[in-house]
């Protein structure tokens, strides 16, 4: 029994780098219960032509199972890829603990009366309980969203899983619009989490696309 737990452990040792989670939970439970009242206001003129669209929150919540499911995937199947996904998520997230403690920010974008009652409504009241209107630029929700959708194109195993990579694409864009449209963040909120998801693209897949390049090349070259 304890050599198989040892096989265990020692199989699954790149388990390790999760504990950051740890880190990322306690510094935003802080960041939570301070930043409540004197934070400076983020708002584009754009957001008050976005409406509240209650049902968007089904796509809000499935992020928290679409990220899940892609660290606990290439956990198992590849830790290359995990480690770069995992790169990609935890390096952003510290970005935005960062920026959140240095600069507080909040917004006034949620609606104060619902016109509608029904389950969708339900859910984001709930979630307006629990999540306050803080901490919000970059969105770890559209940025994390990116990657793990960026971690599913960059995979071997799932290259040819074409309706895998369909459903993430729907769903990554799904989750970025539900950001928005349940007044959870501004535009601004997203326009910094797109660019701070493409500054990672370059330096985590960026060595990818150079290979990637020189192998075309290479292949150009013998055929000629």
């Amino acid at each position: 029994m304890r050599e198989t737990l040892k096989d265990f452990f020692y199989r699954y040792r790149h388990g390790w780098i999760l504990s950051y989670l740890l880190i990322y939970l306690v510094w935003f439970a802080y960041l939570e219960r301070t930043v409540t009242r004197r934070f400076h206001v983020i708002h584009m003129p754009i957001d008050d032509y976005i409406p509240f669209i209650e049902i968007f929150i089904v796509p809000y919540l499935l992020w928290f199972g679409y990220v899940a499911l892609a660290v606990t995937y290439f956990f198992f199947k590849n830790v290359q890829d995990y480690y770069k996904l995992c790169i990609f998520l935890f390096v952003g997230m510290t970005v935005f603990l960062v920026v959140s403690t240095v600069y507080p920010h909040g917004h006034y974008l949620r609606p104060r009366m619902f016109e509608r009652d029904n389950i969708f409504v339900t859910l984001v009241k709930g979630l307006y309980m629990v999540d306050t209107p803080t901490n919000l630029f970059p969105s770890i929700h559209v940025y994390n969203s990116i990657g793990v959708h960026l971690s599913v194109m960059h995979s071997e195993q799932l290259k040819e899983k074409k309706w895998i990579r369909r459903i993430s694409f729907v769903l990554m864009i799904s989750i970025i619009l539900s950001t928005m449209f349940l007044k959870q963040h501004s535009v601004f909120d997203v326009i910094t989490g797109c660019i701070m998801a493409i500054v990672m693209y370059t330096l985590v897949y960026g060595g990818e696309l150079l290979t990637g390049r020189k192998r075309m090349y290479e292949r150009q070259y013998r055929e000629i």
